[in-house]
């Protein structure tokens, strides 16, 4: 029954393809007509007497070889190939065979109904251009009528503007992308661009993704990426913290200086200092994010696999908090352990028992207040940033594919990440300052008497102290962070949309 099934459907599905024998791989290159449009495949069977596609008198027992082989051939995009056997191919042997190719079918079609019903916002039996767009922007993707139409001419057969269930069918059911967030994937960007702020909204990963464990090897490469990126701009890490506390109009510290003030003091090893509890902090990080962040989707009762921009933001946003909140007192540790003096403390361990000695246990949430604040600017900002410069590369660009490249998606990403910073950075200056007061002389100032006093005594450019260097980490940062992500991904075997 299944195999006549199978039969029928390659016949009603493939028309009037001519079939081909199995040596000839290959269609010509100057083929055209239905074989040779987009996502028109020639479905032949090795070792039977004819195709699927062209032959009506195919008998039962012409299709019961041991080993069927099922060939599929097209003439263009020829990555539909290698992803429709690499879908289907179940006992990993780089091939199809029939059971494998029915099994397929069976499953695809099932996730083709499922896309299609919630692509029918009118619950109508038809999708239009208008309920395109609108599934487009619930994924934070805008685009003109003309483009939507331009999509539905694609799949429409009978030119009504509109397509019905047999012709998204008929187009989509031998091409293995099962569902329209998986444009999005194309735009992640927050595992590579860890520039350490620990404020990145996290990623989103598929259903598919989830339940196959692909999610940890994604976040194990991330958090390898931001180590070794951490580690490499630690020096200049460094001396914004120190600029962020000891620079003022009396002591102007340079970039120049700031550096050879660190190796006079400590020698070149200083440059590194806090560098170690910056990275230990990205494991703990990245987990209660991703954790927290699934969470916060299923309680806003979202269901769809990609959120639009605002429940982003609002998921991204909270989840962040949660994890800052987690992990901050190891935030308080970095910033002293970067600020101390060559023989002040033998480790981590050691200024952590005597902040908890000399301070008492609150201490390690000083700051605490103005880093939750600064959240919600750096998220904002780095995701309206981010839709804008993507959603403006889509409109002019976007023709033939929705994937922008890897300089395209550095650039957006890298761009985004420095507005957010810039935002969000006089925030970040009164945290630092607040998590050293016990290292300076003077009174302990909350943190509405500290925005006074910097303003007061330095004016608002006091508010963006050490910016400079925290600016000149960020491009080498992203460059190291994005080479080392795709090893890693290589290495732990991450298959890439």
């Amino acid at each position: 029954m299944l195999q006549d099934f199978l039969i029928l459907l390659c016949q009603t599905l493939f028309g009037r393809a001519q079939g081909k024998p199995a040596e000839n791989h290959l269609p010509k290159d100057n083929q055209t007509g239905e074989a040779g449009r987009y996502n028109k495949l020639h479905v032949c069977l090795q070792g039977t007497t004819s195709c699927l596609a062209g032959s009506k008198d195919v008998t039962r027992q012409d299709v019961v070889p041991k080993k069927t082989r099922i060939l599929i051939m097209m003439a263009e995009p020829a990555e539909f190939q290698q992803k429709i056997v690499k879908a289907g191919d179940k006992d990993l042997d780089g091939q199809l065979d029939f059971e494998e190719f029915v099994h397929y079918l069976r499953d695809h079609e099932k996730k083709l109904r499922l896309v299609f019903k919630s692509l029918d916002k009118k619950n109508d039996g038809q999708i239009d251009s208008q309920e395109i767009m609108q599934s487009l922007r619930d994924l934070g993707i805008n685009i003109s009528e003309e483009q939507a139409e331009e999509i539905l001419k694609s799949m429409d057969k009978n030119g009504t503007m509109s397509i019905d269930w047999d012709e998204w069918r008929d187009y989509h059911l031998l091409h293995p992308a099962s569902n329209i967030p998986e444009i999005i994937l194309y735009w992640k960007h927050s595992t590579i661009l860890d520039v350490g702020e620990s404020l990145i909204v996290p990623d989103e990963f598929t259903a598919e993704e989830l339940q196959s464990g692909m999610w940890w090897r994604h976040l194990v490469a991330g958090g390898g990426a931001g180590a070794a990126s951490r580690t490499c701009t630690a020096p200049l890490d460094r001396l914004k913290v120190m600029m962020q506390v000891h620079a003022s109009k009396n002591n102007s510290m340079r970039i120049t200086g700031g550096f050879l003030q660190m190796i006079r003091e400590g020698g070149v090893r200083s440059l590194w200092r806090g560098n170690g509890i910056n990275v230990i902090k990205i494991a703990p990080e990245s987990a209660i994010k991703f954790m927290a962040y699934e969470q916060i989707k299923r309680l806003i009762g979202s269901d769809q696999e990609t959120l639009g921009i605002t429940e982003r933001f609002v998921s991204g946003s909270l989840a962040g908090a949660i994890a800052q909140s987690s992990i901050y007192p190891m935030e308080v540790l970095k910033t002293r352990l970067a600020l101390r003096r060559t023989g002040q403390y033998s480790g981590i361990v050691d200024c952590a028992k005597h902040i908890i000695q000399k301070e008492s246990v609150a201490a390690f949430y000083k700051g605490y207040v103005p880093n939750m604040l600064g959240i919600i600017p750096y998220a904002g900002i780095d995701l309206a940033v981010y839709e804008t410069l993507k959603n403006s590369w889509l409109q002019r660009f976007a023709t033939d594919s929705a994937d922008p490249g890897v300089f395209v998606l550095l650039a957006c990403g890298t761009t985004s990440s420095t507005c957010g910073q810039l935002a969000s950075y006089p925030l970040a200056l009164v945290r630092t300052r607040m998590q050293a007061q016990a290292s300076q002389e003077g009174p302990q100032m909350s943190m509405t008497s500290l925005f006074r006093h910097i303003i007061r005594t330095e004016g608002p450019t006091g508010l963006y102290r050490g910016l400079a260097p925290n600016f000149m980490k960020v491009i080498p940062s992203v460059s190291i962070s994005y080479v080392v992500y795709e090893s890693l991904k290589i290495r732990l075997g991450v298959q890439s949309k």
